[in-house]
């Protein structure tokens, strides 16, 4: 199947499954850009968590800025690896006021799409996932954010080629799917990952992509599963 056709495929019976899905409670692009920070490398729970921690010790982003980082990484402890994201929302933070005056990235609404993703992509921390999510979720502009699930259940489709890394698959696949179908197609992957294509044993009996799926066409002929 060529690879257009397949994505169309896997997005219009992942919609047919599914529905249409609803981010929950979008945030604004800067809080968004720290929660996304926070999400590196632990869960949603984890994540959450620490960002209500965050923001009810900071009322305020200038507060998170001018805070002791100790008191900043203690209060984002449960996302993990607190030593790094404390001091790296920091200096977002700061350069974010050097460069524009205000912590407020409502500007970035009325950029072409790709330079607003190069102004996010200049901070440290900031990867294509991270800028993707900012972009799509809290500005509303085409992006297709490459997560774990995402990255797992494309390779094992056979949607993006198997050594590509996830940093490559951003653009790769954003080029395979129309930009209109990216928020559906984002959110329905993920959920699919969730419960059925899990990480280490999918239940691919219950997969509605099984039949267009490579990693499920590799297990019918006894070969070993390319993902």
């Amino acid at each position: 199947m060529d690879p257009r056709q397949q994505a169309q495929e896997t997005h219009q019976r992942l919609i047919d499954f599914y529905g249409h899905p609803d981010w929950q409670n979008p945030l604004p692009p800067l809080d968004e850009l720290i929660s996304t920070i926070l999400s590196q490398n632990t869960n949603d729970t984890n994540r959450d968590r620490a960002f209500e921690s965050l923001r009810t010790q900071f009322p305020t982003l200038e507060e998170v800025r001018d805070a002791d980082q100790a008191e900043v990484i203690e209060s984002i402890r449960t996302a993990g690896l607190a030593n790094q994201k404390g001091p790296r929302i920091q200096n977002i933070l700061n350069e974010i006021t050097l460069q524009r005056g205000s912590l407020d990235l409502s500007f970035l609404a009325d950029m072409p799409t790709e330079e607003a993703r190069e102004w996010l992509l200049q901070f440290k921390g900031v990867g294509p996932k991270t800028a993707a999510i900012v972009l799509q979720f809290s500005l509303g502009k085409p992006a297709f954010p490459v997560d774990t699930h995402i990255y797992r259940v494309t390779g094992r489709l056979g949607l993006r080629p198997a050594k590509m890394n996830a940093d490559q698959a951003h653009d790769y696949l954003a080029g395979l799917f129309p930009e209109e179908t990216y928020y559906d197609v984002h959110l329905n992957i993920i959920q699919l990952g969730r419960e059925i294509c899990h990480a280490r044993v999918p239940n691919c009996p219950d997969c509605l992509l099984q039949d267009i799926c490579e990693y499920y066409a590799d297990l019918q002929k006894g070969a070993d599963p390319k993902s």
